[in-house]
C-alpha cells in the first residue's frame, strides 16, 4: 500500500523566509539611531552646558532618592512639576548626582519621541519614505533644540512625546472600528493630566485635539468614556489638584505671571522676538545664542506652510469620500488640529512680554511647535510627489532641502562649540575639586553658581545666593542660606572677571578681617581669614 511514496525528512521542510525591513524604514531606524546617538555623544561632552536650573531639578531628584523630600512643584515656584526629578531618581540614587544622570531620561523621552513621530506620520497617511523625512528633520539638533530636549530643566523634554502620544490617541479613538476604547479614553486623560502638571504649555494641542474628539466621539463622552476620561485626567493632574487645595496656591496665576516680568514689552518686539526669531529658532536653524540673517528664511515659510497645510487639511476633511470616522477624514481632521494647536502655542508666545524681552532664551516655549512637523510638511510632500505640477514640485524640493540644510549647519555648529562647554565643565570639576580639599562645606556665590555647585557636590557644599552687591539673592531652597549664615568660616566662590569676583576683589587684603583668594582656572576662591 505503501509502495513508492517517499517520506520526506523533516529538515526538508523549507524554513520560513524572515520578514526584512522595508528599505524607508529600516533607513527611519538608523537615522532616528543616529539622532540618539549624537545626543549621547553630546551628553558625554558635557553639551549643552548645564546650569543652576537644572541643578535644581537634580536637587530635587536627589531629595526624593533619599526620602528627605517628595516635592511637586519646582523648588521655589508655585508651577512647573517634577516629573523629571522622579524619573531621574532611580538613577541618582545608584550613580549618585551628575548631570549624566540627570539627563539621560530626557533622552529616552527623545528617543520615544522620534518613535512616537514616525507611528503618527504612518497613522496620518504618510508613505514610509515621508516618515524618513519626518525622522531626519527631528534627528537633526541646532543648539536650542538640544537644549529643550536635553536640559532637565522643568517641563520641555516630556512634552513633545507627550503631544505625539496625545494625537496618536486621537487617530485611535476617532477611526471607525477601533475596538475597545477605555484603554484609549485612560490613556488620553491621564496624559492630559500630567501635562497640566508638568507644564501647560503644550495646552494649546490639548485643546484642538479634545475639540476634535469631542466633534466625532461625542455620544461616547456622553456615557463611561466620559467618566474614564476624565477620572483619568485628575488622576494625572493630581499632584497639581492636591498641592492647591492644600496650601492654596494658583498654579494658573503663576503660569501668567511667569510670561515676562517687569514693564510690558513694546508689541513690536513682542511681534519681532515671536514671528521672526521664534519659528527659525524652534525649528532648530540657529546658532549657538543667535540667528544669522539667512537662518532667518524659516520666518518667512513658516507661517505660508502653516496656512497652506491647514487648508489642505480642510479640503481634504470637506471632500473625502466614506463615513466620518474613514481613515483619511480622521487623518486630516488630527492634522489640522495639531496646525491649530502649532498656531496656539505661537500665538500664547506672541503675546508675552518674554517674546519680547529675552526672544533667543525664551524661544524655548515654542518647543512643542515639533510636535506639528508631520502635518506641517505634508503639503511640501505631496507637491514634490506630483511631478504633473513641475514648478509647485520644484519649489517643494527646494523648501524641504532647505529644512534639511539648514538645520545641518546649525548642528553643524553646536559640535564645533562643543570642546569650549566640556572645558568649561572640567573647570567647574576642578572647583568642586578644590572646595573638597579645603573641606569648605558652606559657600556663598551667584544665582548661576549656587545650586549647580550643591548638586554637583551631593549637597556636601551648601550654597547661598547673593547678588553682585553682596546682598542677599534669591534662594531657591531657604534653608541653605540659614545653613550658610550660622557658619562663620563660609567662603564666596565667584567666576573669575564677573562683577560679584571685581566686588570681593576689593575685600582681599592683610588688614583685620580681608579675605584670602585662592585661584582655580575660571574661578575664584575667597576664605575668611582665620
Amino acid at each position: 500500500m505503501t509502495a513508492g511514496v517517499r517520506e520526506e525528512p523533516r529538515e526538508a521542510v523549507r524554513p520560513r523566509t524572515p520578514r526584512r525591513l522595508p528599505l524607508p524604514t529600516l533607513l527611519a531606524l538608523l537615522v532616528g539611531s543616529a539622532g540618539v546617538g549624537y545626543r549621547l555623544a553630546l551628553l558625554f561632552a558635557d553639551v549643552p552646558p548645564t546650569n543652576s536650573d537644572e541643578a535644581t531639578m537634580g536637587l530635587a531628584a536627589l531629595h526624593i532618592a533619599r526620602g528627605d523630600g517628595f516635592p511637586v512643584w519646582f523648588y521655589g515656584q508655585a508651577y512647573m512639576g517634577t516629573l523629571e526629578a522622579y524619573l531621574a531618581a532611580p538613577l541618582v540614587a545608584l550613580a549618585g548626582p551628575s548631570v549624566l544622570v540627570l539627563r539621560l531620561p530626557t533622552l529616552a523621552l527623545y528617543a520615544l519621541f522620534l518613535l512616537l513621530s514616525w507611528r503618527l506620520t504612518r497613522r496620518l497617511g504618510g508613505d514610509r519614505w515621508y516618515a524618513l523625512l519626518v525622522v531626519a528633520v527631528l534627528a537633526l539638533g541646532a543648539d536650542r533644540v538640544v537644549k529643550n530636549q536635553l536640559i532637565a530643566g522643568g517641563g520641555y523634554p516630556e512634552l513633545n512625546p507627550a503631544g505625539a502620544a496625545l494625537a496618536l490617541l486621537t487617530v485611535g479613538l476617532c477611526v471607525t472600528g477601533a475596538g475597545a476604547r477605555l484603554p484609549r479614553w485612560a490613556a488620553w486623560g491621564l496624559i492630559s493630566g500630567v501635562l497640566l502638571w508638568v507644564d501647560p504649555l503644550i495646552l494649546p494641542y490639548v485643546l484642538t485635539l479634545g475639540a476634535l474628539l469631542v466633534a466625532r466621539r461625542w455620544r461616547e463622552l456622553a456615557g463611561r468614556a466620559g467618566v474614564v476620561l476624565a477620572g483619568a485626567l485628575l488622576l494625572g493632574a493630581a499632584p497639581m489638584l492636591v498641592d492647591s487645595i492644600r496650601h492654596g496656591r494658583n498654579p494658573v496665576a503663576a503660569v501668567l505671571a511667569a510670561g515676562g516680568t517687569g514693564s510690558p514689552a513694546d508689541w513690536a518686539d513682542r511681534l519681532h522676538g515671536a514671528l521672526v526669531l521664534g519659528p527659525p529658532l524652534a525649528m532648530g536653524f540657529c546658532s549657538p545664542g543667535r540667528c544669522a540673517t539667512w537662518q532667518l528664511w524659516w520666518a518667512v515659510a513658516f507661517p505660508v506652510l502653516l496656512v497652506l497645510a491647514a487648508l489642505t487639511a480642510w479640503h481634504t476633511l470637506r471632500r473625502a469620500p466614506g463615513r466620518p470616522g474613514s481613515a483619511e477624514r480622521v487623518s486630516a481632521g488630527v492634522r489640522l488640529a495639531l496646525l491649530g494647536g502649532a498656531a496656539g502655542v505661537l500665538g500664547a508666545y506672541a503675546v508675552s512680554n518674554a517674546a519680547g524681552q529675552t526672544p533667543i532664551e525664551s524661544s524655548r516655549y515654542l518647543s512643542c511647535l515639533a510636535v506639528a512637523v508631520p502635518a506641517l510638511l505634508w503639503p511640501l510632500w505631496q507637491a514634490a510627489r506630483r511631478p504633473a505640477v513641475r514648478v509647485a514640485g520644484v519649489a517643494a524640493v527646494v523648501v524641504l532641502a532647505g529644512v534639511l540644510g539648514t538645520g545641518v549647519a546649525a548642528t553643524v555648529d553646536v559640535v564645533r562649540t562643543a570642546p569650549a562647554v566640556h572645558a568649561e565643565a572640567d573647570r567647574h570639576r576642578s572647583l568642586v575639586d578644590t572646595l573638597g580639599a579645603l573641606d569648605v562645606r558652606n559657600v556663598r556665590g551667584g544665582y548661576w553658581t549656587c545650586n549647580r555647585l550643591t548638586y554637583a557636590t551631593g549637597e556636601n557644599v551648601l550654597c547661598a545666593v547673593v547678588d553682585d552687591d553682596l546682598s542677599p539673592g534669591f534662594d531657591r531652597l531657604p534653608a541653605y542660606r540659614r545653613e550658610v549664615a550660622a557658619d562663620p568660616d563660609a567662603a564666596w566662590v565667584a567666576q573669575a572677571g564677573s562683577p560679584l569676583a571685581a566686588r570681593l576683589d576689593e575685600r582681599v587684603g592683610a588688614e583685620s578681617g580681608a579675605l584670602d583668594v585662592v585661584t582655580v582656572a575660571g574661578w575664584r576662591i575667597y576664605l575668611p581669614r582665620r
